[in-house]
């Protein structure tokens, strides 16, 4: 039997979260498609089921993509909605609760910060960053489980290996919203 000072450090468990939108979200899209149906009744109930399955639809469309957003530790990486970050670029993670993370998204929110906000999700974690070519200074997510998020990148940093001359975020950003933030990996 190997002692545990000869094993090789084990890789942590993989961390994966997705910020789906509430349930209540669902049923109000559901009574508003509802409602599209019976406001449509008048014209005839081929028209009432038209309008009524278009709503279902666009809502459904709509909620699913917003709440489609995740947050994985794999390969070494974060990946958070469309950012990826190499752990070894990454600092200290620090569980929010709900009044921190109120204060952390408004008054003491700085605008290089990378965000991937979801106001009905009340907690969240506040990652630095210490590449120091990169002027991000830290990554605000949005979790329903930030100290288990927070444990997660703490072992995960612990067992990443030095990127070295390799540019720390990635975020990928759509045409004519690049930020100074940007990077494309090196190596």
């Amino acid at each position: 039997m190997e002692s545990d000072a000869n094993r090789p450090p084990r890789p942590p468990r993989p961390y994966e979260e997705r910020l789906t939108v509430p349930r209540a979200w669902w049923l109000i899209a559901l009574m508003g498609a509802a409602l599209t149906g019976v406001t449509l009744v008048p014209l005839g109930p081929v028209a009432a089921l038209v309008g009524t399955t278009a709503a279902l639809a666009v809502c459904g469309m709509a909620l699913s993509a917003y709440g489609s957003a995740r947050i994985r530790i794999a390969g070494g990486n974060l990946l958070a909605g469309r950012a990826r970050v190499p752990l070894s670029a990454l600092g200290a993670a620090r569980p929010l609760d709900g009044a921190e993370a109120v204060a952390w998204r408004t008054h003491r929110a700085d605008a290089r910060a990378f965000m991937l906000l979801r106001a009905y999700v009340p907690t969240a974690v506040r990652v630095e960053v210490v590449d120091p070519d990169d002027p991000t200074p830290y990554l605000y997510l949005s979790t329903r489980n930030p100290r288990r998020l927070a444990a997660a990148l703490e072992a995960g940093r612990g067992c990443a290996p030095e990127a070295e001359g390799r540019r720390a975020v990635r975020m990928d950003r759509p045409a004519g919203a690049a930020g100074a933030s940007e990077r494309r990996d090196a190596g």
